[in-house]
């Protein structure tokens, strides 16, 4: 017997959520992955605020990894663990060095909410199929991401000063 024979929801319908959770695998794989590169690499007056903060960010992206995989499996379905799969479908693409730490967390923003709009879909999806142990899911990972992003643009996070010495040229 399988999981799903007992979870009382429509396999057709759990394909589309399996679906679903299987592109969010892939984009918080790298996500974690770039997350770490800008905790390894952050220089600059925000040093240790960041370094820190880049840190917690990875630590939760860890976290929602092997909660997703163990999900898709309860699911019926078999998470994909080779990241060169993941480069192929993953809408955050990884990054090299960035020039500075404001240009990185700029492009934290875009993934946070690129992850948050993946979370909406797959909310909704599971809704129809009735899974609402997804549903649960993905309702406190937005909790949690909103949360983050408010407070990365209250900090200005990507605004750049004009005294600025960063590097990357953007004022």
């Amino acid at each position: 017997m399988r999981t799903l024979d007992y979870l009382s929801l429509d396999e057709k319908k759990v394909k589309n959520v399996v679906n679903g959770l299987s592109q969010l695998l892939a984009d918080l794989q790298v996500y974690y992955t770039n997350l770490r590169g800008f905790h390894w690499n952050v220089s600059g007056h925000s040093f240790y605020i960041m370094h820190e903060k880049y840190e917690e960010f990875y630590n939760d992206a860890a976290e929602k990894i092997d909660e997703v995989a163990e999900r898709m499996l309860q699911l019926g379905g078999m998470p994909e663990s080779r990241f060169s799969e993941y480069l192929k479908i993953a809408n955050i693409k990884e990054v090299a060095n960035t020039c500075c730490d404001k240009e990185a967390r700029k492009m934290l923003l875009g993934w946070l909410k690129s992850l948050i709009a993946k979370e909406r879909e797959l909310l909704a999806i599971a809704t129809e199929a009735g899974d609402d142990v997804t549903v649960s899911l993905m309702s406190d990972y937005l909790r949690g991401q909103e949360k983050a992003l408010w407070m990365l643009v209250a900090s200005g996070c990507c605004e750049h000063d004009e005294d600025a010495s960063c590097g990357c040229g953007n004022k």
